[in-house]
This record gives C-alpha cells, structure tokens and sequence, in this order.
C-alpha cells in the first residue's frame, strides 16, 4: 500500500487559498487542508497521514483521525519534520512506498536518503486539482447517463407520454 505523509503547514504555507485563509483562521486552514486530503484519500486509495507542528497548536502530542485521515499534532519540542522522519522509518518496506509532500528542500534530500518518495506542494496542489476536475467529469457523466432514457424514444413521443402523465389528453 502506498502511504502519503503531509507536512501540513508546509503545503498550507505553499498553497494560495490555504496561505490566505490562514492569516484570518489558522484551524480552519488546517481543516480545509484535512477534507481535501480526505477527498484524496478517497480518490486515490492511499494513506494519507497529515504530520502538523505543536509550534502553532501548544501541548501534547496527539493523534486523530478525521474522515479517513490520520492527523498528527507532534510533541511540543518535535518538528513536523523529525516525526515524518519517524514515521518513514516505522512505514517503508518492501510492500509499501511512502510519499512525503512537502516543499521544505532539506526535507526532501533527507526523505530520499531513507527511501521515500516526495511530491512538492506545487505538485500535490495541481494533483488535487485534477482529481477534482476528474470526481466533476465523472459525476456529469453520471448525470447524463442517469437522465437517458432506458428505452430510445423519439422527443414528440415522450412529450405526448409526459402530458398522459400529468393528466392531460
């Protein structure tokens, strides 16, 4: 199974709409940033764990899981990096490959010496936005299909069967 661990501050930083809406709502970031990783998680099938520093959140480590994501809040004195660190090392094996997006240039050099794999948060971003654009196709084509008629009637036909439907003559 393919796991993909998120260094979450650094793709809200990355991101736009997450950097903006940060500076007014710092969890509500983080929770826009959760319910796209669930969508994606949904999608694509993957683990995702989201790795966030207690830098921004004071106290206890503490793990959760909202949708189908695991979200982790690092100990007070730990770096989001030192515990995406921990995690690849618990995670990598011969049957899983473990993806870490992040930005941070020195994580990345320190995820490949430990064999996992990154995205940039540029790439994860526009990753998402396919996805979303592949979940509408999907759905419209869903609609259409369910809109067709089972049986193929010609449009006069079916006005005359609509107006037999409503009472008329």
């Amino acid at each position: 199974m393919d796991v993909l661990v998120v260094d979450g501050y650094n793709i809200i930083g990355a991101w736009d709409e997450l950097k903006k809406l940060k500076d007014h709502d710092l969890a509500q970031a983080r929770d826009l940033l959760i319910a796209n990783m669930a969508e994606y998680q949904a999608y694509k099938g993957m683990r995702v764990i989201i790795v966030f520093d207690a830098y921004y959140v004071q106290g206890l480590a503490k793990k959760q899981q909202n949708f189908k994501v695991e979200v982790i809040f690092t100990k007070e004195k730990e770096t989001a990096d030192e515990c995406i660190e921990k995690l690849i090392k618990q995670l990598k094996n011969v049957k899983t490959q473990v993806y870490v997006a992040t930005s941070d240039f020195t994580e990345q050099r320190t995820i490949f010496a430990q064999g996992a794999l990154r995205k940039s948060a540029r790439e994860l971003y526009i990753e998402m936005k396919n996805i979303e654009k592949e979940i509408e196709e999907d759905l419209e084509s869903y609609r259409n299909i369910q809109s067709s008629s089972k049986i193929p009637i010609k449009k006069d036909i079916l006005e005359v069967f609509e107006k037999w439907r409503r009472g008329g003559h």
